[in-house]
């Protein structure tokens, strides 16, 4: 038996998994990660603790691997999946010059709304297939360089080196001798040309970036380098090839075995991202979505349209931490069940504004519609049901930009384990959710690719069919007139909004 390791490094924690030939988990190991919050909207994670945030996730999976009877040399691939637009400047000897800046940072608000006057906005969508905003890493760069004209004199002496999470950890798992990085995480840069496939340089000249240094773009499963176990623990032995690195969220959709034109996914964690494989050739949307690139192999690209929702388990987690309304949030669920609706009340989790399809960057978090007879539990329920309203705003600016109804949706990610919020969300949509066994879905898009790169399978069809034993469907129910009358009130709030500002 041969096996896989896959490494999805998430923006709130990294998840470590061993996967045998037929998909199945034989070890994991989990790692929390901590985040910064700063109340001028920042967010940033330690750049060397991530990495060392890895090494302690693999470490424990591999330990429990030795300590079953398996051995090293039987991992024979590594995938790696991580948190996408969240990026890291650093020198020549692996010292990082910044933090990690996470997707979900808004310091480069008033950068977008400058580059948009400026009627840049069109050329980048053209270009990048993506829109001018602070979600995705460029603006994010431009904004940190302008607030430290030292490093911005190391770039234009061509001293640093950018690069995605991927990148940062393939660095370092290969002491400096690979930089690279696939399509899926080059394109989220904002700088990735998707029509030519490579770095755009009028964007990079135009932005001042022309200098700086910029990974070796490869379809996501490739030969990258090696990864020395010695370098996860010096009392490891053993090497082994890293075939794949991918954006979470494209693995999760990888994964979910979306390899056809109109297959779709939701994964549903910190924030949400719903995919939908548009084939090979570039679809673009006239509804607030986003053109991608879905994921790559040696025989092409495929392309997808992408609804990222910005706040989905974080707003989960600020109700606990901040607001103190639970302590766990497998709580909810039953807080949710124990009232018959929402009593009116309604969380727009605009924390870090509101993504697809409305980009809204300048929108704050409310909560509307509170009474003296509104509860804890009202509350939690508006935070749950946010986020099948979000992603039935999606998924309707899929439907009219393709042309047709999807019919069925893969879900995943922390959140759908949370039975309140997937039959709402089933309701909702009104049509059927697939749901895989496996819950650590990025590892395994990863571990697929990286096995499809090596021959451990054969191709796709081999994904597909160990994918059809390990799934189950979810239908809607009856109920679910009361569900369509609450995202109505939904739909007028977020219009309503547009319409005043």
């Amino acid at each position: 038996m041969k096996y896989i390791l896959a490494i999805d490094q998430g923006t709130s924690s990294t998840k470590s998994v061993v996967f045998d030939e037929e998909g199945k988990v034989v070890a994991t190991g989990h790692e929390i990660l901590n985040t910064q919050y700063f109340d001028n909207g920042y967010v940033e994670q330690n750049a060397a603790e991530i990495i060392e945030n890895v090494r302690a996730s693999v470490r424990k999976c591999l330990t429990v691997c030795l300590n079953s009877g398996l051995q090293l040399t039987d991992i024979v691939a590594c995938g790696i999946s991580n948190q996408r637009e969240t990026f890291v400047l650093w020198d020549k000897d692996g010292h990082a010059l910044s933090p990690a800046i996470v997707w979900a940072c808004k310091r480069s608000v008033e950068i977008c709304k400058t580059l948009i006057e400026g009627g840049q906005n069109d050329v980048v969508k053209s270009k990048t297939g993506l829109i001018v905003d602070p979600y995705f890493s460029a603006t994010k760069l431009i904004h940190f360089l302008e607030s430290r004209p030292d490093l911005k004199k190391k770039v234009e002496a061509e001293e640093v080196y950018f690069g995605t999470i991927d990148t940062w950890l393939l660095y370092h798992f290969t002491g400096g001798k690979a930089f690279k990085t696939d399509h899926t995480n080059a394109h989220r840069t904002l700088l990735f040309n998707i029509n030519e496939l490579v770095w755009d340089q009028e964007l990079l000249h135009k932005w001042g970036l022309s200098s700086l240094n910029l990974p070796e773009v490869l379809p996501s499963a490739s030969s990258f380098g090696q990864l020395d176990f010695a370098f996860i623990d010096n009392r490891f032995e053993g090497v082994c090839e890293i075939a794949s690195m991918i954006g979470d969220s494209h693995a999760a959709t990888f994964g979910e075995g979306c390899f056809e034109k109109g297959t779709a996914k939701v994964t549903m964690g910190t924030g949400s991202s719903i995919m939908v494989n548009t084939g090979k050739q570039i679809a673009n949307s006239n509804h607030g979505l986003l053109t991608t690139i879905c994921y790559s192999t040696n025989s092409g690209v495929n392309y997808a349209l992408e609804g990222s929702i910005v706040a989905c388990g974080s707003t989960i987690e600020w109700l606990k931490n901040e607001l103190n309304l639970f302590e766990n949030a497998a709580d909810t669920e039953k807080m949710a069940e124990s009232i018959d609706d929402n009593g009116g009340v309604y969380l727009i989790p605009a924390f870090s504004g509101l993504g697809a399809p409305h980009w809204q960057m300048d929108r704050k978090a409310s909560i509307e519609g509170l009474t003296f007879g509104t509860t804890k539990n009202h509350i939690v329920r508006a935070a749950l049901e946010s986020i099948p309203f979000q992603i039935n705003d999606v998924i309707s600016a899929v439907n009219s930009d393709l042309g047709f109804e999807i019919q069925s949706i893969a879900v995943n990610g922390g959140i759908s384990k949370n039975k309140f919020v997937l039959t709402y969300l089933v309701n909702l949509l009104g049509i059927t959710l697939n749901k895989l066994s496996n819950a650590d879905i990025s590892a395994y898009g990863a571990a697929c690719l990286a096995g499809l790169k090596i021959g451990l399978f054969l191709n796709i069809e081999k994904i597909q069919e160990i994918n059809l034993k390990n799934s189950q469907q979810i239908h809607p129910t009856a109920k679910w007139h009361p569900v369509q009358m609450e995202y109505e009130v939904w739909k007028k709030k977020i219009i309503e909004y547009k319409r005043n500002y």
